[in-house]
């Protein structure tokens, strides 16, 4: 029964990471990685490795995915002006491809296994250690320097991103703080009684010079 699972949950895997590249709709491809994700998921499950599970399914899932789908949708592309242009690009696009495919077959073709991988793989659990306690005690004791490094790494990233993306926009309103409270009687304090508070109907409100009435106007226009 887990060897069928495991079959089943590969090959919607496979099946829906080639759907992911070869759709033309991104929102569809954005679905298809989501599915990926579900079956990777319980991939991991499968493997005894529940922690990367509900990590798949909480950040890539619940987080990028769900980003990814909101950013295509929200951004109302054109997709027949991106197709105009697929012929003029398609000879560059082929030169990466091939190049990072024999990249690939190099590396398959290098890749060792340590000799003791195999028995590290088989070795058992510590008795009393969940998974997740084991992932914890391995990353914040020997790779704590890395993970902090690539905290920083991710830090500068996103500090990045929003430089590129702030824009000075003429005629943007902003807040004035200090012109705010420079108005008289733009605030004011209030001393209630303990306990008391201010009532809804004695909200002091800022004081707003009446304009004045018709008949002051004329009485003064006629004066003069």
């Amino acid at each position: 029964m887990i060897a069928f699972a495991f079959y089943l949950f590969a090959a919607v895997l496979v099946a829906s990471a080639v759907m992911v590249v070869t759709s033309r709709n991104p929102v569809h491809s954005v679905l298809y990685l989501i599915l990926a994700f579900f079956n990777a998921a319980a991939l991991f499950l499968i493997a005894g490795a529940e922690f990367l599970a509900m990590l798949l399914v909480i950040v890539y899932v619940g987080a990028v995915a769900v980003l990814f789908l909101f950013v295509v949708m929200m951004l109302d592309i054109d997709f027949s002006a991106m197709r105009e242009g697929f012929q003029r690009y398609a000879p560059f696009g082929a030169v990466v491809g091939t190049i990072l495919f024999i990249e690939l077959l190099l590396v398959m073709a290098l890749w060792r296994f340590a000799p003791d991988a195999a028995d590290l793989r088989l070795s058992p659990t510590p008795a009393g250690v969940q998974n997740t306690e084991a992932i914890g005690r391995v990353l914040y004791t020997d790779y704590i320097y890395l993970f902090q490094i690539s905290g920083l790494i991710l830090l500068v990233a996103m500090i990045g991103a929003i430089v590129l993306t702030l824009r000075d926009r003429p005629g943007t309103k902003r807040q004035n703080v200090s012109a705010q409270l420079a108005r008289v009687g733009a605030v004011e304090s209030a001393n209630p009684a303990l306990g008391q508070g201010i009532a809804a109907d004695d909200i002091i409100r800022p004081r707003i010079p009446e304009p004045p009435s018709p008949k002051k106007i004329e009485h003064h226009g006629g004066h003069h």
